[in-house]
């Protein structure tokens, strides 16, 4: 299906400019070709469909050499999202040019109601390609895909951030259950959960109810499971970083010498943000959304507070960094600096300073892992 509208954008083309609309049953295809009018052109496939979007994209090439007796290369764009960047790699094998773009940092309306369809979101993806390939200043934020050896390193800290959870609903649950019956003394995560249950009695003096031991026992064998998989992801955790230690110049050996980062902290450093390349301190602090957010009009100036717009993970681990590096690290200088400041808002201000000191924090590890500057008065393990 074709559907064309008389949208034209001034300038030539030298390019074919695609953006892809991603959704589960569909994908829209919006394009842009030099020689049609300047129209833009839109198609749909089946969702997951490579062989038909490869099919129509060579389609999109042979009309427009028809047209203009030219071949042009093909310059696509899409969202990131939960297609991941499998896409991305097909086309690149392919020989076209690929982007993946934060959604978020796309301008869009302000009106209360905007239009919202895929059609209007392809022309949009469109004209932001136009005017990040005509080299216009932060017109959007392109993602750095990463390599699949890379995006395969973040599945060990996800998977055992996700299993830690489990583990804590399930021994809330039993505790829960259990303090119903006036029994607070229980520890599931104890290795003797078993026996102990066994022995327990309600604060009124009765055993157990059947049903709720059965229950709080299958909660138990559930609770187990968790935590025999969280050995083994351990494991594998330890393996990977002991292989990234043993190369030379490494990123994992520089940052696990530091006091207080430990193979967890490790771990979700490196493959979550410090085996990328930054330009300098701002963009460490932008990626993990620690980057302050300046808010500006007229007389009236303040702070918003940080953006968190980059990378989640890593930054809620840097927060509990930072309060761990001020127990382990009293001498440094990060530390001194946060103690001073807490001391001048009279005690007050904790979390806002724990912030700031886990972005100097980043900044700092990334200078150290990279260009081995040292943390001023931070202790190193022998």
């Amino acid at each position: 299906m074709q559907i064309e509208e008389g949208i034209v954008v001034a300038g030539e083309l030298n390019a074919i400019f695609v953006s892809l609309e991603l959704s589960r049953s569909t994908w829209l295809i919006t394009s842009l070709s030099p020689g049609g009018g300047e129209k833009m052109s839109r198609h749909t496939v089946d969702a997951g469909n490579i062989p038909g979007l490869l099919e129509r994209l060579g389609v999109l090439r042979t009309k427009a050499e028809q047209r203009t007796g030219q071949t042009y290369p093909i310059v696509s764009i899409y969202e990131a999202g939960l297609d991941g960047f499998w896409i991305h790699r097909v086309l690149v094998s392919e020989g076209m040019e690929s982007h993946i773009v934060d959604a978020a940092s796309i301008a869009s309306s302000r009106r209360k109601r905007r239009v919202k369809t895929d059609r209007v979101d392809g022309e949009t993806l469109v004209r932001t390609l136009l005017a990040y390939k005509r080299g216009e200043p932060r017109v959007c934020a392109m993602l750095r895909v990463p390599t699949p050896e890379e995006e395969d390193r973040r599945r060990i800290g996800r998977e055992r951030k996700i299993l830690m959870s489990e583990r804590i609903k399930h021994s809330n649950r039993i505790k829960g259950l259990l303090f119903s019956q006036g029994i607070t003394t229980f520890s599931p995560l104890r290795r003797d959960r078993r026996k102990v249950l066994d022995t327990l009695v309600t604060g009124d003096g009765r055993p157990l109810p059947g049903y709720m031991k059965r229950q709080i026992l299958r909660e138990i064998e559930r609770l187990e499971q968790i935590i025999d998989q969280l050995v083994i992801v351990d494991g594998e955790r330890d393996a990977m970083l002991a292989e990234a230690a043993s190369q030379d110049n490494s990123v994992v050996r520089m940052i696990t010498n530091v006091v207080g980062v430990g193979p967890e902290f490790a771990s979700i450093l490196w493959s979550e943000g410090l085996f990328r390349h930054f330009d300098n301190r701002r963009q460490v602090a932008a990626y993990a959304g620690l980057a302050p957010t300046p808010w500006q009009s007229g007389s009236v100036a303040r702070e918003q507070g940080v953006s968190k717009s980059g990378n989640g993970r890593l930054r809620s681990m840097l927060i509990q960094l930072a309060w761990l590096w001020i127990r382990h690290q009293p001498s440094s200088n990060l530390t001194k600096w946060f103690r001073e400041r807490v001391e001048r808002n009279g005690g007050r201000m904790k979390k806002t300073m724990i912030t700031a000191l886990a972005r100097k924090l980043l900044v700092a590890l990334w200078k150290y892992a990279t260009a081995g500057v040292v943390i001023e008065g931070a202790a190193m393990r022998a």
